[in-house]
């Protein structure tokens, strides 16, 4: 080949590398060949530790499980306000109510127990998993693997073979079995022990005898009121009457598990490799997990088995989009897949959302100002920005409280002496949430005056009732609103808690320590804000900061003395709230698996609980649940904090987008227009080539002087030989 053609072969090189750079998106984080299919692209922050629907019981491990297994309800998509549905059952449960023989029907007023009857669908599978699959002879396949067998197999998607079974009620009551063993640590036991008949019984009995290899099935015990009246029928007993449990029902925790799937995952092999029912959950769902790589991706993939799952064809609240019901009737999910990103920073979140690989986004304050307008009259808006990219903004109040807590067993900040109530006042008034709002939060929030939200009953603070909303140990009440008590007032309030300036009786200085998950670059300034607090006081803050996963099992084992901690209302009632302060959800009080974090234990707060949560709402349980706040205002287990108002922006091809901050099972609603998606991202992240075009030329410039000169010595070379031939044949 000689130069000439060389140096055409390279110029057309670079020719077709720039003009294929012109046809792609060069920065597009995810495989460009998935771009255009029906796969949603999110991301996650905190990776999720527990996805074993018995003991999971975060937002962050929710997201996922949510999508996977199912309980017995579910919350309708559309209607407002939150209304509970049949998930897996053919119909609402029939009610009986029951004398104290358990069997004669009586009428509510004379109740001693009531007794649900489910009726399941008869056609509903599981996921396709190894742990179901079988031999021509009925023997399990997988069920006694070595590592030999494991060469090759990352998770349960890489096994050859799969199988699924029908779904049964033997596996709803036997998730209620694994959920009253104790060694299980489901963070709702303490629950359900006083509630479902039998349960304590049980759960005292089998986690005394408890030994899963040899009874996978947990077949040697019964629970007493968990009744199996055929395959699709069960009951379940409970004591009195309890107006909530069916809320309960619609959690992750009352979800079926199959047998097989336990004993498939308690083998030593798959455990080394860490491939668990924890990690790799097996449902009825609508997807199933197919990777689950926590610090890098986690993806969920449609459930091929799923065909009973229809969106909703009415329930629109009148103020709603109409095009919400444009897909009524149709089966779900229209989502094949969804791929989860780990992002721990804010930023490329943001950037990454606006050059449209992500489909939706919050908005951190980071990027509030990028993103939202705020009008004269105090209303948020999109900016031109988001408008001009067509970007869509859904906003809600949440029925959730973040909240900053006190360990009520440490010896310093807990106790219930004066004293010690005084100092948690005092710490109290000197966080500053309203603050703590306008800083970080940009006014997304509400300064919280207990424990209950907004919206739930038994908050007064939302109903226009003025100072009997307010709490009196931190607020007073002053021209219509409440106002916070000054810094001066929490000094004084310190000194009485023997701590004058923010020292002891011996003049050394206070010194806190705050357990917090928040270890990110975006924390920082945060964490100082706190420091700040507490300086005002005299007090000095000791900031100790750690993984959400060991954050969660200091917090659990009672090692902790200051933390935040948020809530998310699993149902909406004023019980899934005041239940975080209840005694017996104390971690120190079961085993580390209670909710109550702060470890509050206030024997008149919970007498008043058990009454309250079994009431319907009314003057009479209003007037108990002011008695409660008015208790655990005084106790100040928490700095009440805020209960936030979340915005979400989406892009316009994601679709079929309504908040439903009570519904974690939303995703088989979604839908992508992947078409739409593709055209944008080529348009927002056009590459700038006229570099390259301009490079080309100066390498064709700097480069054809030399090639020319070096074919013009070539030309010599070859002619000279020839001259010197001609000139020896003349002679």
């Amino acid at each position: 080949m000689n130069c000439f053609t060389s140096f055409r072969l390279f110029t057309l090189l670079i020719l077709a590398s720039v003009l294929s750079s012109c046809s792609g998106v060069w920065n597009n984080p995810h495989d460009e060949n998935l771009v255009g299919s029906d796969i949603l692209f999110s991301s996650f922050s905190s990776p999720p530790k527990h996805l074993d629907s018995v003991i999971s019981y975060n937002a962050n491990e929710w997201v996922f499980l949510s999508q996977i297994v199912e309980p017995l309800f579910q919350y309708h998509y559309l209607k407002r306000p939150y209304q509970l549905d049949p998930l897996t059952l053919v119909d609402f449960p029939k009610k009986d109510f029951l004398a104290k023989d358990r069997n004669s029907v009586v009428d509510a007023k004379h109740a001693v127990f009531t007794r649900y009857t489910f009726q399941i669908k008869p056609d509903i599978y599981y996921q396709p998993h190894p742990a179901f699959a079988q031999n021509k002879d009925h023997q399990f396949l997988f069920h006694h693997l070595t590592e030999n067998d494991l060469a090759s197999i990352h998770s349960p998607a890489d096994f050859h073979t799969k199988a699924t079974r029908l779904l049964k009620v033997d596996d709803y009551i036997y998730a209620i079995k694994r959920m009253g063993i104790k060694q299980n640590h489901s963070p709702v036991l303490g629950m359900m022990n006083p509630i479902i008949v039998g349960l304590k019984k049980y759960s005292n009995k089998a986690s005394q005898d408890y030994d899963l290899s040899e009874d996978y099935k947990l077949g040697s015990f019964d629970i007493e009121g968990v009744k199996k009246l055929s395959d699709t029928q069960f009951s379940i007993t409970i004591k009195g009457q309890y107006p909530q449990f069916l809320y309960w029902l619609s959690m992750n925790f009352f979800a079926p598990v199959p047998w097989e799937a336990v004993r498939f995952y308690d083998q030593k092999v798959l455990k080394t490799k860490n491939i668990s029912l924890d990690s790799y959950p097996v449902g009825t769902g609508a997807y199933q997990l197919v990777e689950n790589n926590p610090n890098q991706k986690i993806r969920l993939r449609v459930n091929p088995n799923y065909d009973h799952g229809f969106y909703p064809k009415t329930g629109l609240a009148d103020d709603a989009p109409k095009n919400l019901l444009d897909d009524a009737g149709k089966p779900l999910p229209f989502i094949k897949e969804a791929i989860y990103s780990l992002e721990k920073e804010s930023v490329p979140l943001w950037n990454k959302f606006l050059q449209g690989f992500y489909d939706a986004s919050g908005v951190s304050s980071d990027s509030f100002d990028q993103a939202i307008s705020i009008s004269s009259s105090g209303q948020m808006g999109l900016t031109d920005e988001m408008v001009q990219k067509n970007i869509s903004l859904v906003s809600v109040v949440e029925p959730s409280i973040f909240y900053f807590a006190f360990n009520m067993a440490d010896p310093i900040v807990g106790g219930y002496e004066p004293k010690q109530q005084k100092l948690r006042q005092s710490i109290s008034i000197a966080i500053n949430y309203e603050d703590y709002i306008s800083i970080f939060l940009n006014g997304r929030g509400i300064a919280a005056q207990g424990p209950i939200p907004e919206g739930i009953f038994g908050n007064l603070q939302g109903q226009g009732l003025g100072e009997q909303g307010i709490n009196p140990y931190v607020y007073r009440w002053h021209n219509n609103q409440p106002e916070r008590y000054s810094i001066e007032v929490a000094k004084k309030l310190l000194a009485e808690a023997g701590y004058p300036n923010g020292r002891n009786a011996q003049g050394e200085q206070l010194t806190l320590h705050f357990d917090t998950a928040a270890t990110g670059p975006d924390s920082k300034s945060t964490l100082n804000w706190y420091r700040k607090q507490f300086e005002k006081l005299g007090i000095q803050l000791v900031i100790r900061a750690t993984d959400y996963n060991r954050f969660q099992d200091k917090v659990r084992t009672a090692s902790t003395q200051m933390f935040t901690w948020g809530w998310n209302a699993d149902y909406p009632d004023p019980e899934n709230f005041l239940f975080l302060l209840d005694g017996q959800n104390a971690p120190i009080n079961t085993d580390g698996s209670g909710v109550n974090g702060a470890n509050y234990d206030n024997p008149k707060f919970n007498k008043l609980f058990v009454k309250v949560k079994q009431m319907r709402n009314g003057p009479k349980r209003q007037q108990l649940i002011n008695e409660m706040l008015s208790l655990v205002r005084q106790d100040s287990p928490w700095a009440f904090g805020f209960y936030p108002k979340s915005i979400a922006l989406s892009h316009s091809w994601y679709q079929n987008v309504l908040p439903n901050p009570l519904a974690n099972n939303t995703l088989k609603y979604k839908k992508i227009d992947a078409q739409q998606r593709v055209t944008k991202q080529l348009e927002w992240n056009s590459p700038i080539v006229w570099p390259l075009w301009l490079l080309l030329i100066v390498v064709i410039l700097t480069i054809y002087p030399i090639m020319k000169a070096y074919r013009q010595h070539e030309m010599k070379v070859i002619s000279q030989p020839n001259a010197h031939q001609n000139s020896k044949e003349g002679s």
